[in-house]
């Protein structure tokens, strides 16, 4: 299930709120500049689907968000638990950092977990399969799979090199809750 858990930046062990609710998750975001809407995303993959296969089945969605916001790259993120290399992906994304453009995910498959990072708060969201959110560029946050990750996520990019993290150097996601599936 979705949910976004919001807590000051400061103190992450003390939540201000839970919210599973579509409507509440998008408002909260939304009041940061987030855009988290729900896809159909209902088409089951199957395994050992590649890129091409996966936005084969979602070219509706792939179309129609490249239509309304003009991107221009989208790839496929999948990583299944028996991935020899899961734990190396985990630890790659779980330092804060920002983009030099908007970071779109769309989650197809399985769930994983974004820690935005605004306002003196941190908005731990957990997408699921037919989650979209939209980064604001310049946001800082950090990405967490979980320890035994499975999920496909189309992202989107304008620019092909627009998926490049630049990473803040702070070590605020040490502190937080780490996504266990």
């Amino acid at each position: 299930m979705s949910s976004l858990t919001i807590y000051p930046d400061a103190t992450p062990g003390q939540p201000l709120g839970t919210y599973t609710e579509l409507d509440a998750i998008r408002r909260e975001l939304n009041a940061i500049g987030v855009r988290f809407e729900r896809v159909d995303a209902s088409i089951l993959l199957p395994e050992g689907a590649s890129q091409d296969d996966v936005l084969a089945a979602y070219k509706h969605v792939v179309d129609a968000e490249k239509a309304k916001h003009g991107y221009n790259t989208v790839d496929v993120a999948r990583i299944k638990p028996d991935n020899p290399n899961a734990a190396q992906a985990r630890l790659k994304f779980l330092s804060e950092h920002t983009h030099s453009e908007d970071e779109e995910r769309v989650m197809v498959e399985g769930s994983g977990c974004f820690y935005l990072h605004a306002q003196d708060r941190v908005y731990q969201v957990v997408c699921t399969r037919g989650d979209l959110i939209s980064v604001p560029e310049g946001m800082r946050h950090w990405f967490d799979m979980g320890p035994r990750p499975d999920f496909a996520a189309i992202r989107f990019f304008i620019r092909p090199d627009g998926w490049v993290g630049n990473f803040t150097g702070d070590g605020i996601a040490d502190r937080f809750p780490r996504y266990e599936t």
